[in-house]
């Protein structure tokens, strides 16, 4: 058998990223490992990518292109099945994560199945905190999810999670949604396979320009319902 040939893979989704893309790569001084860009816009992304990988030959970087909108969950699903390493993950193309994050997080899966970045959890450093209403409306959403699925963590929609590619394997198949909810959705399946999950306190800051607007979030709440209640899932 042979040994993998990348140790990591991480996802970057990329819906129409062109504005900040080189400015994410430009803080990746090394990585050990692969890093997946998908992009599902129509700007310019995709090219931008692909002159940087020209120039770029210290990364591993791959760029998938698609001609249609697959929504933030079903970027990183496009993503995660196309990773060939046995350590994979996920990020947010703004850089609010450092890579030096997201390698410490995969550290972590040496005593667990996955490791969620959490803003919320003692030991997190906030560089540029979330405005008040953004913060206040995180809460809210992270109280709806406690009662809804009974998750426990603190911060489900970090964009920051790495996993145990044997474990997201066997979940990706039954995932429904494919908006901002998929975080919510995807570890709610873990748990109910099983699988270990820990959460870690991440240096993050806010870079501004979210791209979950208030329609995103009306459905968001109506996805989220549609999995917790939809066919075998009560």
């Amino acid at each position: 058998m042979t040994a993998p040939a990348v140790p990591f893979s991480l996802v970057i989704p990329a819906y129409n990223e062109e504005n900040r893309i080189q400015l994410l790569f430009d803080e990746i001084p090394a990585f050990d490992g692969e890093l997946i860009v998908v992009c599902d816009g129509t700007d310019a992304t995709a090219d931008r990518v692909s002159r940087i990988a020209a120039r770029r030959t210290d990364l591993t970087i791959r760029c998938l292109v698609f001609d249609h909108r697959l929504g933030k969950g079903g970027g990183v699903i496009e993503g995660l099945n196309a990773a060939r390493a046995p350590l994979v993950g996920y990020f947010d193309a703004d850089g609010s994560t450092s890579i030096g994050e997201m390698q410490r997080l995969f550290s972590q899966l040496a005593h667990a199945d996955a490791a969620i970045g959490s803003r919320w959890v003692p030991g997190s450093t906030l560089r540029v905190p979330q405005g008040f209403m953004r913060r206040m409306e995180s809460r809210a959403f992270n109280f709806l999810i406690r009662l809804l699925f009974g998750l426990t963590y603190s911060d489900t929609q970090c964009g920051a999670k790495v996993f145990k590619k044997a474990a997201v394997d066997i979940v990706l198949p039954r995932m429904t949604s494919r908006g901002f909810e998929f975080d919510v959705e995807l570890l709610w399946r873990l748990k109910r396979a099983g699988y270990s999950v820990t959460e870690v306190p991440i240096a993050w800051q806010n870079k501004g320009d979210s791209r979950v607007q208030k329609r995103d979030m009306i459905r968001m709440l109506k996805g989220l319902f549609a999995i917790r209640f939809g066919p075998g899932n009560v």
